[in-house]
């Protein structure tokens, strides 16, 4: 599958006209160039990741993120993102077992991640900025195996594709409760674990949009994996 190249124009235009009377005037273009195509991705993609990583599912209403921002405790107060996303997640976090909420509100564990926007198209995944519970299990698990941890990210796959993990929230000194010479100081600064690259625009106007983003995704697997059984959420080998 592919998305038309009315997806990019409307994202485009809606920036320039990022209120509700535009929208509601072209809602039924968004609805036809946008968000179908990303409904109609989810699945093809779930019906992949069945064979290359069967506990990580997509979900036609749980995995694309709603349009609307949430500009409570936002100055900018534009009502809608300029972009269009989706996101694959374990099957076994607890929103996704009681249901979970509309518009890709399935947290609690690492997964996959496809974001289209003008200029700004990408895959990737891990888990960003995860709460601190979480957050904690993922620093314990890196600091008991620093050695496996550094081996993911070396990896040629993971490296060739992604470079490495993104450093956009990092500690200036390793947290409470590690030494400060621990082997793995250096990971446990980190208080995000993600890595992502960029689609040419070009390339998601193109037939075959799916199987790029599973083998950028099947890269990624060892980190998301790892990252999640810090979680307690397992590996699946089958769906």
């Amino acid at each position: 599958m592919s998305f038309p190249p009315g997806a990019l124009t409307f994202l485009r235009q809606l920036a320039r006209n990022n209120r509700k009377e535009w929208f509601e005037e072209h809602r039924a273009r968004y609805e036809r160039d946008v968000k179908e195509p990303l409904v109609a991705l989810v699945e093809e993609v779930d019906a992949r990741l069945g064979d290359v990583a069967p506990e990580i599912v997509g979900d036609r209403r749980r995995s694309v993120f709603r349009i609307h921002r949430d500009v409570r405790f936002a100055k900018d107060k534009s009502p809608y993102k300029t972009n269009a996303a989706v996101w694959f997640y374990h099957r076994d976090v607890p929103s996704a077992r009681s249901g979970g909420t509309a518009g890709g509100n399935v947290h609690g564990g690492a997964g996959f991640y496809f974001q289209l926007a003008p200029g700004d198209c990408w895959s990737g995944g891990g888990m960003w900025m995860p709460a601190r519970p979480a957050l904690q299990a993922i620093r314990d698990r890196i600091a008991a195996r620093p050695v496996e941890w550094e081996a993911l990210l070396r990896a040629p796959s993971f490296r060739r594709r992604f470079g490495a993990l993104d450093a956009e929230a990092v500690l200036t000194r390793v947290p409470r409760g590690f030494a400060p010479d621990h082997p793995a100081g250096e990971w446990l600064r980190y208080q995000s674990f993600t890595a992502g690259r960029a689609i040419p625009d070009a390339d998601v106007l193109k037939p075959g949009l799916a199987d790029r983003l599973v083998k950028d995704f099947a890269a990624m697997l060892p980190l998301v994996r790892w990252l999640n059984l810090a979680l307690g959420l397992a590996p699946a080998e089958r769906r």
